[in-house]
């Protein structure tokens, strides 16, 4: 993979942390995320959301229940955390600076 490709995922991973962060009790679908990363310039593919998806999960930072064509995903404290900014992690973009 190449460095842009691989900015763009921790990019994304990142875009979707802080919107779950953003909304009531953390919880979202992937059909709005998938708006959500087109609105902040991470143009994705459901398929490209679904996959940081379960990546996020296998790695703790959300959890999600497949309800067939209807993914509805939670922000883990961990996932949380990262979104605000308070714990790093290698592979998800450090969040800069809010205003």
């Amino acid at each position: 993979m190449n460095a842009y490709n691989e900015t763009l995922r921790k990019h994304r991973r990142l875009a979707i942390l802080r919107h779950l962060e953003a909304c009531m009790d953390y919880t979202s679908n992937a059909s709005i995320l998938t708006d959500v990363l087109d609105g902040v310039g991470v143009t994705s593919s459901r398929d490209q959301v679904v996959t940081e998806l379960a990546w996020l999960k296998e790695n703790g930072f959300v959890t999600y229940q497949d309800a067939g064509a209807f993914l509805v995903v939670e922000a883990t404290a961990r996932g949380v955390e990262i979104a605000r900014g308070r714990a790093l992690h290698p592979e998800i973009q450090r969040p800069s600076a809010r205003r």
